[in-house]
């Protein structure tokens, strides 16, 4: 499931961020890097999945 997350974060970065870990601070940061540069949100988002792995409780 992460490799599709990852596709997805190279496709769209808030996308995936959302789908690992919801609307919380990390989805901000990265919408926000997103619009300033799109590989900034790619790398976000990239950090956040692999960071985060499926044991996070999600809030």
């Amino acid at each position: 499931m992460d490799i599709l997350r990852i596709i997805l974060a190279i496709l769209l970065p808030p996308l995936g961020v959302f789908l690992q870990v919801g609307i919380g601070k990390h989805f901000w940061i990265n919408i926000l890097l997103t619009i300033l540069g799109y590989i900034p949100g790619i790398v976000h988002a990239v950090w956040v999945i692999a960071r985060t792995g499926p044991d996070i409780q999600r809030v």
